[in-house]
């Protein structure tokens, strides 16, 4: 990858694009209107930016030139458009398109994006998969997801039942899992026909003496999963509610790898796109205690062997600081590793995070950071 890739960051107000010239860092944005983007993704030809809210529905925006322009797909209604259809003024005042979207009302917002195979996957609030076989132009609902058999007992996250994490194989089309908050892990090996949950651990008594809500119980891992990722050989990792978890076996099987840490809780988890064993996470001191790093010390965690040992990455990081890491805001490339705040800077390690420069601050609250040869 270039030295200085491009990074593509979604905020609650737009999409920012990162770009390194020769007197510097330089950003773009905010893109797509202002509208919240929880993701952004490239699959080398297009950027999608997904988002949306309460207020302006769900929609996804592509851009086929790098960022400089962007069209839309207005996916669901939000409470904008009751306003505009009521309101003839309002209405020209936004622009608004009185076309009904194709899926309603049935959900809020884009929340993940994954571009794989040739097509781009979106998960939403509340927990359906679209995909797009046709560059983000139509869109199609995942029906076995949408109808799984337990579905009505599936218990929504603070931020609601949303489905954060979608991972594919590379070398294998067919193969998905998701993660949805606070319904766990899923798994399909036939490219989206038939869904199976994978959250249990390898071995039941490692549930005993936690107490918290969110903590392994049952024989199952904590099911508010916070972010997954995959590496060859469908090994898999995830950050949870309650820990830091690695799966051999594509989820079947669950072993905590939490010690070593300072605290269980955290959001992003990032890997080495050529080091299976080499990952990093950011803890955070707890869902109750302000989520912010532990004793506002900031560190992006490292293993080099799986998770059995961890060690601090904190040169060139604030002393002190009480941000955030969202779950999104982390991305790996070979060689690099970035994240964004909630109090708007970015931070990339050319490295694989011996040393942290921030490239940019004060932008709005990041949701997302991805890293991209554009």
């Amino acid at each position: 990858m270039d030295p200085n890739p491009t990074l593509l960051i979604g905020t609650t107000k737009g999409a920012f694009v990162l770009r390194c010239g020769p007197d510097g860092w330089h950003v773009t944005g905010p893109h797509c209107n202002g509208w919240r983007i929880a993701h952004v993704v490239s699959d080398g030809a297009n950027i999608y930016a997904g988002g949306g809210d309460d207020w302006s529905g769900a929609g996804i925006y592509r851009s086929a030139d790098k960022g400089a322009t962007w069209s839309f797909a207005k996916l669901t209604t939000g409470k904008m458009d009751a306003w505009a259809a009521n309101d003839p003024d309002f209405a020209a005042m936004i622009d608004w398109d009185p076309s009904p979207p194709p899926f309603g009302e049935s959900f809020s917002a884009i929340w993940s994006l994954h571009a794989a195979h040739g097509q781009v996957h979106a998960g939403t609030n509340s927990a359906h998969l679209l995909t797009s076989s046709d560059d983000g132009q139509t869109w199609a609902q995942n029906d076995a997801l949408a109808d799984f058999p337990d579905r009505d007992q599936w218990t929504p996250g603070a931020a609601g039942l949303v489905l954060h994490t979608i991972v594919s194989a590379p070398e294998t089309p067919t193969k998905l899992w998701l993660g949805i908050s606070a319904a766990g892990v899923f798994a399909s090996e036939d490219g989206g026909a038939s869904w199976h949950r994978r959250n249990r651990l390898s071995n039941a008594e490692a549930c005993d003496g936690h107490t918290h809500p969110a903590a392994p119980a049952n024989g199952d891992t904590g099911l508010c999963v916070h972010n997954i990722a995959r590496a060859p050989g469908d090994l898999l990792y995830q950050q949870n509610h309650h820990g830091v978890w690695r799966s051999h076996d594509g989820g079947r099987h669950w072993d905590d790898i939490t010690e070593g840490l300072p605290s269980t809780f955290g959001f992003p988890i990032a890997l080495d796109p050529h080091d299976p064993d080499t990952l990093w996470t950011f803890p955070l001191n707890g869902d109750s205690q302000g989520r912010f790093p532990p004793d506002a010390r900031p560190a992006v965690w490292r293993s080099t062997d799986g998770g059995s040992t961890w060690h601090p990455q904190r040169s060139g990081l604030p002393d002190r600081a009480w941000f955030t890491v969202l779950r999104q805001a982390m991305a790996s490339a070979p060689g690099h590793i970035a994240f964004g705040t909630n109090t708007g800077s970015v931070f990339l390690s050319r490295d694989n995070g011996i040393h942290w420069d921030e490239v940019a601050r004060h932008l709005p609250t990041i949701l997302s950071v991805e890293l991209a040869a554009l």
